[in-house]
């Protein structure tokens, strides 16, 4: 973090009347050069209390709740009032959410709030004070169906994706907006310069994925937090069910109160259209962006908890890699944290970095940041490393290979493959957490495969795959497949509520502040716990898509199937003196849904492998394993995380 202070303990009032001050005597000339002393960066020269605080509402061009008029969308803006009054144009942060009157943004929930007008005077999360003062107007969009919005919710489809959309063409002068949500009266864009920058986090980070897939113009960068990139992906992996209810529910959960009255037949399209079977249908393919990566014009600057279990990483590995293969520029963050904002995990630089990145992504400043390292990666709480590229050079899929054990169910894993088999029976009570905690016995409910203890670190990066033959005893199975690393650590507790931090009484303030939009959020801390076994990534399959994964088929008790599991990507570090483990069993409890029996599976171990990209390849594995000593970690169980909580979940 550079040496400059950003941030000061809560003195709200304090805090406001210091940063208009420096808005009254810091013109743009000396603001100018200051930057220029440095490297080049936007500074604070606007007012944030002048700020001009309008709403408007863009036409979308659908009629999504079939009333007979085009859906209109509301548009709240804060942008300073200075360069307009000057001649110059702005350019935009946009944040499209279904949040923000259901629920509210942040860790502080915090929801909009309107003047007497129906201008916004709060708006939620940071960016609005911290840049608008720097020369950014802040856009607002609430998603067709929710808050002050016409039209649906479609839960990541065409409404929820074109709503948004169309305010970036607005915002270009492509799409028409009104004054009012009802009125005649035309509102133009004259202020902007049309360069967008879209962010956020779950749900509206998903939006920035479903807009840049659109290829739009004017799309500069989206930064998108614990973003979906496929919603098939949210709801089931490869046939297997993650949650018990469909996105029916979540549009539910979202719609305005008038949205609920008039999207009944959307609601049913969303029933009809996403079936219990885990079949991929015409409603998944609309809502799988990643078919689309070719068509991204946007950097991507994305960041991801490696152990959330909300939207898993699944969805960052096949979107980074689609990315990738397309020459989109990108930058990544990789916590240790679950579902959680990088703004309540490493405050001081994610507001640095982030301002840097729209500085050089929307105003075109060159300050670098395209040439520092791609990845930020979290290896212990609060202690971050870097990655020129990511995955790093030399990375290379190592297959590994399980064997027999001394007993049953407590095998080996290495390069060379080997005859055998391994039985285990579907448990649905029990899950990741009970299989790491048994790794050293042989157990009913799984199989499981260490390699022998490393005598060299060895790093995982990327996204693996476990193939597996397998033959049931039953018409349905599930199989989970997760890779573990063996030894005592301490992580961020993930499974706790907070999943990964601690919110604290404090707060430090970023940007300025107005007696109805403060700059000042708590601080938070690493909520940690010591551990034996750590899972470093998991995956999931109904073993009836073996054929085809858009499609489930009863299965012939008796007969082997092959089937190959992708896990979730990851960034990690087995230490030197710890195991690498691969267990393969059925029901992860509360991760997915049991099948409809109780099978009992026997695992071909000659036909099944685990491919992991590791740096260095199969040589670094091979020096990694090459030593001696215990087979396993002995008596004492290698205790995960605590139980991971089962309250609902939202993106």
């Amino acid at each position: 973090m550079p040496t400059r202070t950003r941030f000061t303990i809560w003195r709200p009032l304090a805090t406001a009347a210091v940063t208009l001050l420096l808005a009254a005597f810091l013109t743009p000339a000396t603001a100018s050069a200051a930057g220029t002393a440095r490297t080049r960066e936007s500074l604070p020269r606007y007012s944030y209390a002048d700020a001009v605080r309008e709403a408007v509402w863009v036409d979308t061009g659908l009629d999504g709740d079939g009333d007979g008029r085009t859906d209109r969308v509301a548009v709240d803006i804060v942008r300073p009032r200075e360069p307009a009054a000057q001649g110059r144009k702005v350019p935009v942060i946009m944040d499209a959410s279904p949040y923000y009157s259901c629920c509210g943004r942040g860790n502080e929930s915090q929801k909009k709030t309107y003047d007497a007008d129906g201008h916004v005077v709060q708006m939620p999360l940071f960016y609005d004070n911290y840049f608008v003062p720097r020369g950014y107007a802040v856009v607002g969009v609430d998603l067709a169906g929710t808050a002050r919005s016409d039209g649906c919710v479609d839960v990541g489809g065409r409404s929820d994706v074109l709503s948004a959309k169309a305010v970036v063409d607005w915002l270009n002068g492509r799409a028409r907006a009104y004054t009012t949500r009802t009125g005649t009266e035309r509102a133009r864009a004259t202020w902007t310069d049309g360069r967008t920058g879209m962010i956020g986090k779950s749900w509206d980070g998903t939006i920035a994925n479903g807009v840049a897939a659109t290829g739009v113009r004017g799309l500069r960068t989206i930064v998108p937090i614990s973003a979906i990139s496929s919603w098939y992906d949210y709801y089931f992996q490869q046939g297997a069910p993650l949650y018990d209810s469909g996105p029916e529910w979540l549009s539910d959960y979202v719609d305005s109160p008038e949205a609920r009255a008039r999207c009944a037949a959307v609601q049913q399209r969303l029933v009809d259209g996403a079936p219990r079977t885990g079949d991929l249908t015409a409603l998944w393919a609309e809502r799988d962006y990643v078919k689309d990566a070719a068509k991204v014009r946007a950097s991507v600057f994305l960041v991801h908890g490696m152990q959330d279990l909300n939207v898993r990483t699944k969805h960052l590995g096949q979107w980074w890699d689609a990315l990738a293969d397309h020459g989109v520029r990108r930058k990544i963050w990789l916590s240790q944290t679950g579902h959680v904002d990088p703004f309540d995990f490493r405050r001081a630089a994610w507001v640095d970095t982030l301002h840097r990145w729209f500085d050089h992504e929307l105003l075109g400043y060159d300050n670098g940041i395209d040439r520092e390292p791609m990845a930020d990666v979290e290896r212990h709480p609060d202690q971050w490393v870097t990655s020129a590229t990511w995955p790093p050079r030399g990375t290379t899929a190592t297959t590994l290979r399980p064997a027999p054990g001394s007993e049953a169910g407590v095998g080996t894993l290495g390069l060379r493959r080997a005859p055998g088999s391994e039985t285990f029976t579907d448990d649905p009570a029990l899950d990741e957490t009970d299989w790491t905690a048994h790794l050293d016995r042989s157990t009913p409910e799984k199989a499981g495969f260490l390699t022998a203890p490393l005598t060299r670190d060895l790093r995982l990066a990327g996204s693996p795959s476990v193939t597996v033959t397998a033959t049931p005893t039953t018409a349905t199975a599930h199989l989970s497949a997760v890779l573990v690393d063996v030894g005592p650590d301490t992580v961020r507790d993930y499974a706790a509520s907070g999943e990964g931090i601690t919110t604290l009484a404090d707060r430090t303030c970023w940007g300025a502040s107005t007696p109805g939009d403060s700059a000042c959020f708590k601080e938070t801390a690493a909520k940690t716990v010591d551990v034996g076994a750590t899972v470093v990534s998991r995956g999931w399959a109904d073993l009836g898509t073996y054929a085809d994964p858009g499609h489930g088929v009863p299965l012939t008790p008796g007969r082997a199937y092959t089937l190959t599991v992708d896990l979730a990507a990851t960034d990690h570090v087995v230490p030197k003196g710890h195991w690498l483990a691969l267990v393969v069993a059925g029901t992860d409890r509360d991760l997915i849904d049991p099948p409809a029996d109780r099978p009992t599976l026997t695992l071909d171990l000659a036909r099944t492998s685990a491919r992991v990209p590791l740096v260095g390849g199969p040589a670094a594995f091979a020096r990694a394993t090459s030593g001696r000593g215990p087979a396993t970690p002995g008596t004492a169980a290698p205790t995960g995380v605590p139980e991971p909580r089962t309250a609902p979940r939202v993106p």
